[in-house]
């Protein structure tokens, strides 16, 4: 035989007996001085109980946040820039405060303009005043004008004295 050949015999018969001395005799890490004692695997394959209950409170915190999410109410400031935050969201119940904070005029009213009836279905010559409080209109220039979203829905609001300043309303 070739001396090489017989190199490769003896490093293969070495490694052989490291792997045999490391997983044979549950070798079980550096510095262990019960190298010779068995490895108690059960932990291993435990499935206790702990394991599934964090999984069910995982399930439902993500449920949670999802339906507490949405806020009861909103302030949107009218200034020369127009509405602002120009979207709020809102849950079914929710109310929406609108304030003046510039020096023109602001009557909040539900879209189209100039008729106001996406929200409530009536025209402005319907419903103003609105003594019911059922539809989305100022009915006049105000100073802060405040109303309570019964219908779920994405409602579309403008301002009736500068149409072009516009916003929407989401109420889940």
């Amino acid at each position: 035989m070739k001396t090489s050949t017989i190199v490769w015999i003896i490093v293969i018969i070495v490694l052989a007996g490291i792997g045999w001395y490391f997983l044979g005799n549950n070798y079980s890490g550096a510095g262990n001085a019960t190298q010779n004692t068995p490895i108690d695997n059960s932990q291993t394959t435990d499935t206790s109980p702990t394991t599934t209950t964090t999984s069910t409170t995982t399930t439902v915190t993500t449920v949670t946040p999802t339906t507490q999410s949405v806020p009861m109410m909103a302030t949107v400031t009218y200034g020369p820039n127009g509405f602002s935050p120009s979207t709020v969201t809102i849950a079914k119940g929710g109310t929406v405060t609108f304030t003046n904070t510039g020096g023109d005029e602001m009557w909040v009213a539900s879209a189209p303009h100039p008729t106001h009836e996406g929200y409530s279905g009536t025209t402005k010559g319907q419903h103003c005043p609105d003594t019911a409080r059922i539809a989305f209109d100022q009915c006049s220039a105000g100073s802060t004008y405040s109303f309570t979203f019964q219908k779920v829905g994405t409602w579309g609001y403008h301002n009736h004295d500068n149409s072009s300043d516009r916003g929407t309303v989401i109420v889940k």
